[in-house]
């Protein structure tokens, strides 16, 4: 799996960026800087590298190392190989949500995250933008539910490649038709519910925590439809740090001021 697992998350990340970046340009919901890319990429760009040398192996060699151990659930009985990957891109997504609402809750946690939810505006590279100290945790966070589930390194490449695909597609600057929009949020976190998650209401903030479906937020109570004040009129980004919200450096020591502290752990 390894010979073509990054070749393949590289396939399918560069061509939905293209069509999500072109679509951006064709359809847009809000005109939207491309200033902000240079912060955002640089974001990712390292927090790719810090990855990759914390975890070379990534979440599928995690996944192939608990199954040689023999660790984990789904290694130690016997079910069917697709009822398996069902069950573990499930627990995993669940997971990821409730790891999405810690986040939000604890003030340290949301100091990292809030480098998220300084962005002045939506857009595809909005879903790539994290602090790394946030991903190398996250990653921690993910591989500890993969051991403890006994993940196939299948569905953790399935879970890994979607949940890359949703973040994108749910931050992109698109603007559905209405009927797609109403059609697609039954099944998909859409552009639109995501935006009301990064609005600078508190309560819209902590709302719509999925990152691919809706269900979770249906499930535990967290779904919000529609914004208070509309859709269309949702202030973005974070009121304490919106003028340095587009510079990589300033991004990197945002968890470590004050204003990265945002009252967002109301939840």
């Amino acid at each position: 799996m390894a010979e073509w697992e990054g070749a393949l998350r590289l396939g399918v990340f560069s061509s939905l960026f293209i069509v999500l970046a072109l679509l951006e340009v064709w359809q847009p919901f809000r005109k939207a800087s491309r200033r902000r890319w240079l912060a955002n990429l640089g974001l990712l760009a390292i927090g790719s590298v810090a990855l990759r040398a914390a975890f070379p192996l990534a979440a599928t060699g995690v996944a192939l190392w608990a199954q040689q151990q023999s660790w984990g659930l789904l290694n130690q009985i016997e079910w069917p190989a697709l009822l398996e990957l069902i069950i573990a891109v499930a627990v995993l997504d669940c997971a990821i949500y409730w790891q999405h609402r810690v986040f939000h809750r604890l003030p340290w946690l949301w100091r990292l995250h809030s480098v998220h939810h300084a962005d002045t505006a939506l857009d595809v590279t909005t879903g790539l933008r994290f602090h790394p100290i946030e991903l190398l945790l996250s990653m921690v966070i993910k591989s500890v539910f993969i051991v403890a589930l006994g993940a196939p390194a299948l569905a953790v490449l399935i879970f890994e490649v979607v949940l890359n695909a949703c973040s994108m597609f749910n931050h992109s600057n698109i603007a559905l038709p209405n009927t797609l929009e109403h059609s697609l949020r039954r099944v998909l976190i859409t552009p639109t519910l995501h935006r009301i998650h990064h609005s600078q209401r508190i309560e819209e903030t902590n709302s719509n925590f999925g990152f691919s479906v809706p269900w979770w937020d249906w499930l535990f109570g967290s779904f919000r439809a529609h914004a208070r004040e509309g859709d269309a009129a949702v202030r973005l980004g974070l009121p304490g740090a919106q003028q340095r919200a587009g510079q990589l450096l300033a991004l990197l020591i945002l968890p470590f001021r004050r204003e990265g502290n945002g009252p967002r752990n109301n939840t």
